[in-house]
């Protein structure tokens, strides 16, 4: 069987149709929406000589056994956010897909090397806000005591929702075993910013992931009336909010890759007639540079201090998440950019803002390598999420031509 990049854009058309509504993917992890999606996918499996499976995490794995033990994995995420685009995960999944069975037919069911495509479960974290949790699961960096009480919208917790999918928390660590044998892992995803587009590039190469630090950052001042209160006088929370607001921008432009960002702010008592006695706030600070990090977190810190007692308030901080920065694997870097060069012409380097589970892999010490393909308008998590099906065809092929270069790299390594 040739490799038939049309096809992949067929499927993801018809994905979206059996799963979509008018707002956008609705495929959220541990849903029935969620689980059609991946019956219809392992109906796309007949025929191939593949064997395929659950994993303790709830982790599809599709197996094309080689000549060698030695695995190849290919994969992303069929779940979505909700509302979401049609390609964010899915595009991974199908054009993987594409390169086995292409890998299949070349070498009539028995390649040089084993080929094993996944599909990570719950990328998106979208119902219960634990991002990652099947790729953390099978790269052993699970947090199961501190998830299981986790709740959605509805109060339903998290392990009961996955219980009615067929999977117990406590066996998370089982996911671990899929790790033998793996050589390494390849994941083709949209890049869900603007950076190629505005390049005017279809395909990059993923350098890694960024790394992240994200705190609860509390102002306390003073309440008091609106109207009494001189200016001269006032213990404003929000004030000292603000400045750092406006701060990170600041923090964050000495850095050619970093982002800063105050997503969220609270006031109390949050009302016209009083000035604000406290104010809460996130911060998401994110480079790939785990040095530039922690320096961004550091000059957050000061300058939240130096607003506060200008404010005449306090401010303390509490972590909510971090995690490292990851660099992939610098062999599979220097194929993924001939792979692109040799199919599109031209290539373009970055890194990921966003976390993939990519990330999660390559800290089990797979070797990994992530390639991008170009988001129009930047948009992603987004019903308006879109790639050209000429770019689409271009990624597979790209894709498909980096597949064939880490499986002899497998073979001579």
């Amino acid at each position: 069987m040739s490799l038939d990049p049309k096809r992949t854009v067929r499927e993801l058309k018809e994905l979206r149709a059996l799963t979509a509504t008018e707002d956008g993917a609705q495929r959220v992890a541990w849903t029935d929406v969620w689980l059609t999606s991946r019956t219809w996918f392992e109906s796309k499996l007949h025929g191939l000589p593949v064997e395929h499976h659950l994993d303790a995490a709830g982790n599809r794995w599709v197996t094309l056994q080689g000549a060698s033990d030695r695995a190849l994995l290919l994969g992303s995420h069929l779940d979505s956010v909700p509302n979401g685009g049609w390609l964010d995960g899915s595009l991974g999944v199908l054009a993987a897909l594409e390169v086995l069975r292409r890998i299949a037919g070349e070498f009539k069911g028995r390649p040089p090397v084993t080929v094993r495509l996944v599909d990570f479960a719950d990328e998106e974290g979208a119902r219960f806000g634990r991002s990652l949790l099947g790729s953390s699961a099978f790269a052993g960096t699970h947090s199961i005591e501190a998830d299981r009480v986790r709740t959605d919208k509805d109060g339903i917790p998290m392990d009961a929702a996955l219980r009615r999918c067929g999977v117990e928390m406590d066996q998370f660590p089982d996911a671990a075993l899929e790790q033998k044998n793996a050589a390494a892992y390849l994941e083709l995803h949209i890049e869900q910013g603007p950076v190629l587009e505005n390049l005017m590039m279809p395909l990059g190469v993923v350098l890694g992931t960024k790394g992240v630090e994200r705190h609860a950052i509390t102002f306390h001042g003073q309440e008091a009336h609106s109207g009494a209160t001189p200016m001269k006088v006032r213990r404003d929370a929000l004030a000292a909010a603000a400045k750092l607001a406006l701060e990170i921008r600041s923090i964050a432009g000495r850095h050619s890759e970093a982002v800063c960002t105050i997503g969220s702010l609270k006031t109390f008592p949050g009302i016209v007639t009083a000035v604000v006695g406290r104010a809460e706030c996130a911060l998401d600070q994110r480079d790939l540079s785990a040095a530039v990090l922690a320096q961004m977190y550091r000059e957050a810190r000061e300058a939240s201090e130096r607003f506060a007692k200008e404010e005449k308030c306090t401010v303390e901080w509490s972590r909510i998440w971090n995690i490292e920065p990851i660099q992939f694997h610098p062999d599979l870097i220097k194929r993924c950019r001939e792979a692109i060069a040799e199919t599109a012409g031209v290539s373009h380097q970055l890194p990921s803002g966003p976390l993939h589970d990519a990330a999660e892999v390559s800290r089990a010490g797979i070797p990994t390598v992530m390639m991008f393909v170009q988001s129009l308008g930047g948009i992603s998590h987004n019903k308006i999420e879109n790639t050209s099906e000429e770019h689409l065809e271009l990624a597979v092929r790209a894709f498909d031509r980096l597949a064939t270069k880490t499986m002899a790299w497998i073979q001579g390594s």
